[in-house]
Formats: structure tokens, C-alpha cells, sequence
């Protein structure tokens, strides 16, 4: 239940198209849908603006599954992050018309060209090849919540130049997803370029002292670029999350 579907239903009753105990039947699914795997929260596409996102790792199958058919049959689209092939197949299998995106490992149930909410480009900036899995998950949760999405890859400090040379494309975006590991210095540079906000994502790359991303968490924190936020270490749907809110502004 969103906000559209909402505001459909109270005009269809207003106009005498759709009968009071109608629209009484579908608002009762309001605020959440208890299931043999979990309580899922059907108001909050119309609280938060965007709809209940399943998180897939640690989950069963059959508990993904049990959760998207709760989500579809209160008329809701469906996002499952982190979830792998295997499990993947099995919910498709027992819920078909889902498209499954293996480099970022999501699940999606729902227009294949979402309606465009943002009002700008979401530029998703990753430093290296190493970081593609949780770039691509930032890219595409992004783009299935609504935005137009570019992605800008490898152009980590130890090249500069191949940062600078996209610089056009940087100062275009409306926000910013910058993906790095090691000791996390590409946020900054970035955001010295920019005049736009940085969502800043450590990722769980690097060798011993990078200390599975703390060390690049910890240096994105320090920042000195003043339009720079942090998510957590290979938080790339919490960063899409965000855009996605900045760019609705």
C-alpha cells in the first residue's frame, strides 16, 4: 500500500466507482501482515515512501518466498537483497515473474522500468574491479527504487587521472555513491570535485591492515570534505536507500 494506491482508492469512493466496504477490505492490510516467517510492514511505502525491502541473507527459501507472495498479494512491488542464485531460483520456481540480477544479487518483483521518481541522476563511483559486487548492488537497488542511475568504475587515487577525466560526468549527478576499499580515499577526492552530496561506502577490500573495510570506514569518517556521509562496510543498499530520498527532495 503507497501513497498512489491510497489516493486511488478514496477517489474511486468519492466518485461512487468503488463501494465504501471495498475500500474498507483493502486498507485493512493496513499497517502489517503477519506470516509464518515474519510481520510484514505494509504501510510503509505510504510512512516511508518506499515499500519494505527484504533483506535475503540468513533467510530460507521458503521464508524469501513466503515474504514476496505476503508483499505481491498486498499489491506491493518486491526487492530482495543479498540473495544468491540457488536461493534465487527456488522462490522463482514457487513465485515466477521475478527478475533475479546475480553481479548485484538482488530479486525484484515489479515493473522492468520502474516509474522515474528522482529528479537527477544517482552516479554510482566504485575504485576498482574488487568493488564491483557491492557497487552493482548500489547501482541497481537504486535504479529499481526510481532513479535514473549512471555507473562510473575503476577510477581509484592510484590512477587519478582516470577520475579526472570524467570530472563532466561527476559535477552532473544530482547525488553521489562512491564505492572503495583499501584506505578509502576516493569519497573525498570526489566530493572536492562536487558540489553535490557523497554517500561514502567502505567496502571489506584490502589487505591485513585494511582490517575487512574498518580501515577505509574509519579514513571516510575523517574526512575533510564537508558533503561527505558514510554507510557501513559494504552497505550498498543502505547507500542506494539514501540516494534515493535525496534525489525524491
Amino acid at each position: 500500500m503507497d501513497r498512489e494506491r491510497v489516493r486511488d482508492l478514496l477517489e474511486k469512493v468519492r466518485r461512487g466507482d468503488l463501494p465504501t466496504a471495498a475500500a474498507l477490505e483493502a486498507l485493512s492490510q493496513l499497517p502489517f501482515i503477519d506470516t509464518h516467517h515474519g510481520r510484514v510492514d505494509t504501510h510503509r511505502a505510504l510512512r516511508q515512501g518506499i515499500a519494505e525491502v527484504i533483506y535475503g541473507a540468513g533467510k530460507s527459501a521458503e521464508a524469501v518466498a513466503d515474504l514476496v507472495g505476503t508483499q505481491r498479494g498486498a499489491g506491493l512491488d518486491v526487492l530482495v537483497t543479498r540473495i544468491g542464485p540457488e536461493a534465487a531460483r527456488a522462490v522463482l520456481e514457487e513465485i515466477p515473474g521475478g527478475t533475479y540480477e546475480i553481479a548485484a544479487q538482488i530479486l525484484w518483483y515489479g515493473p522492468e522500468t520502474p516509474p522515474a521518481q528522482g529528479k537527477g541522476t544517482v552516479l554510482v563511483v566504485s575504485a576498482g574491479s574488487s568493488d564491483a559486487a557491492v557497487a552493482s548492488e548500489a547501482a541497481r537497488v537504486a535504479y529499481r527504487l526510481g532513479n535514473p542511475v549512471e555507473e562510473l568504475r575503476d577510477v581509484g587515487v592510484a590512477g587519478l587521472h582516470r577520475l579526472l577525466a570524467e570530472t563532466r560526468r561527476l559535477r552532473a549527478a544530482r547525488v553521489l555513491i562512491v564505492v572503495a576499499g583499501m584506505e578509502g580515499a576516493l569519497p573525498s577526492v570526489v566530493a572536492g570535485l562536487v558540489d553535490k552530496p557523497v554517500i561514502a561506502v567502505p567496502t571489506s577490500v584490502g589487505y591485513g591492515l585494511s582490517l575487512g573495510g574498518v580501515t577505509a570506514l574509519l579514513g571516510m569518517l575523517s574526512s575533510c570534505a564537508a558533503n561527505v556521509s558514510v554507510v557501513n562496510i559494504d552497505n550498498g543498499f543502505g547507500a542506494a536507500y539514501v540516494a534515493t530520498l535525496i534525489n525524491r527532495l
